[in-house]
């Protein structure tokens, strides 16, 4: 039996009250809060974060043969995005990793070939954008999720589903634009209502079940006001539609379905069905029902959907989140650029730089970064490569810098010491810099330092743990 055997989800720290726009420009806003990517993320490192708590999660030895990567909002174009994640994962040179990009259709593709055969998994992400002031800028969200699929294991199986392709103009962005143009929302309303009752009524032909049967149905869309009129006219029951969290983390976009999913998974009992209803340029429906491994899941799960939202914050100011999204250009320090990072050294330092290995001794002393000769002994090449990403810390001594530039000042560097073994200096991020502390417990996140003409420096920072430990 295969189908999905792990799952993972990530929310960013930061939330924006939307409220906090109607109080700056008079207008926009609206009730409850959006999900905010923090100046150092993109969605290439938002998908990995959301891998490494599927990997957490996944049963003993999982490792995909190949990741599929969707997005909206590509961090490039030309080059490949889901390597950086193959890259941040470390997973063996072997497994490929392809991009599906520029739409939120695009999920589909890469649901399906990592659904397709053997242990393969299927990332999506999104940062959505919008003008000041405007629908998007209030009610889009930035976040992530991943699933494992696999053989052996399986908490939750595939047993339909149907798709429906339509051409219409309701949503575009030409290549370059920041935001998003936008045909009337009742347009959109009038375009996917039938289309999505044709193709849930194929679905559930298909299935052999009627729509009354589901135990919990997802109806995921940019247009809010389509999504909403789908889910009354295809027949569920009004208590089987799930929350789309769009009040606490906004609608975010590509991955807005699967971050559904993962919150349904998180409540959902064994052998129940789960009917996710997409539209997108058509309508596409996948019928998914739970297994009793679900249960034996749950018992090694960390960070559900819930738990990371409940440890966000949401009194980000709106001058931070428009100067993060480049709406607010403000005074550089009086500094030198920062060089842009060359291929060549990057390339040599991957494991580093990516995978964040460091290297230990035959004393078992941990360098980082790693070295070829032994700190203590001064043999050279007797190093075996350690994986520090997934190892928590403590922080030994720290500094606030409110001179060094950042587009979330002050900057706060930490020197932190690894659960059994190796010390290093590093930024911490989502952190409160008047309540950090020595002997506060971290963990190492993969962030975007900076990018420098066109170039993104992807580097790993640590944060405290969400929740505490």
């Amino acid at each position: 039996m295969s189908g999905i055997v792990s799952y993972g989800a990530y929310i960013p720290y930061w939330r924006l009250q939307r409220s906090a726009i109607t109080s700056a420009l008079g207008s926009g806003g609206g009730r409850g809060t959006r999900s905010v990517a923090s100046y150092d993320e993109d969605t290439t490192s938002i998908a990995v974060e959301a891998g490494r708590v599927a990997l957490a999660n996944a049963p003993q030895g999982y490792s995909p043969d190949n990741v599929w990567f969707a997005t909206a909002t590509p961090a490039y174009l030309d080059k490949t995005n889901a390597t950086a994640i193959h890259a941040a994962l470390a997973l063996p040179d072997g497994a490929g990793a392809y991009d599906v990009n520029g739409s939120v259709r695009s999920q589909v593709a890469a649901l399906m070939g990592a659904s397709a055969r053997g242990p393969q998994m299927a990332f999506v992400s999104d940062v959505r954008v919008g003008l000041p002031g405007g629908g998007d800028e209030a009610n889009g969200g930035d976040a992530a999720a991943a699933i494992c699929f696999g053989e052996g294991n399986v908490i939750c199986q595939d047993f339909g589903g149907a798709g429906v392709t339509a051409e219409f103009l309701d949503r575009w962005r030409e290549p370059g634009d920041v935001s998003s143009h936008l045909w009337e929302e009742r347009f959109g309303e009038f375009a996917y209502v039938p289309l999505a009752q044709e193709a849930f009524k194929r679905a559930c032909a298909g299935a052999g079940m009627t729509p009354d049967q589901f135990d919990h149905v997802i109806v995921s869309g940019l247009h809010g006001r389509a999504a909403k009129a789908v889910a009354k006219a295809i027949g569920v029951r009004p208590e089987a539609v799930a929350d789309d969290l769009s009040t606490v983390i906004g609608n975010a976009g590509t991955a807005q379905a699967m971050v559904n999913l993962c919150d349904v998974l998180d409540r959902a009992q064994p052998g129940q069905t789960i009917a996710v209803v997409l539209l997108a340029d058509g309508c596409n429906v996948w019928l998914l029902r739970t297994t009793d491994e679900l249960l034996a899941f749950r018992a090694r799960q960390t960070n559900t959907v819930a738990q990371q939202i409940a440890n966000t914050r949401d009194d980000l100011t709106y001058a931070s989140f428009l100067t993060w999204r480049g709406f607010l250009h403000r005074e550089p320090p009086r500094r030198p650029e920062p060089d842009r990072p060359a291929g060549p050294p990057s390339l040599r330092r991957n494991k580093w730089k990516f995978g964040f290995f460091g290297s230990k001794d035959e004393t078992g002393f941990v360098h980082l970064p790693p070295s070829r000769v032994s700190f203590g002994t001064g043999a050279i090449d007797q190093m075996e490569p350690i994986r520090m990403a997934d190892v928590r810390a403590t922080i030994a001594t720290y500094t606030v810098d409110r001179l060094a530039f950042s587009l979330s000042p002050p900057v706060v560097a930490a020197v932190i010491d690894f659960d059994g073994g190796g010390r290093f200096q590093c930024e911490l991020t989502d952190v409160d810099p008047d309540k950090v502390k020595i002997g506060d417990r971290v963990e190492m996140s993969f962030r975007r330092l900076f990018t420098q003409d066109g170039v993104h420096n992807y580097f790993w920072k640590a944060r405290p743990i969400r929740g505490g430990a």
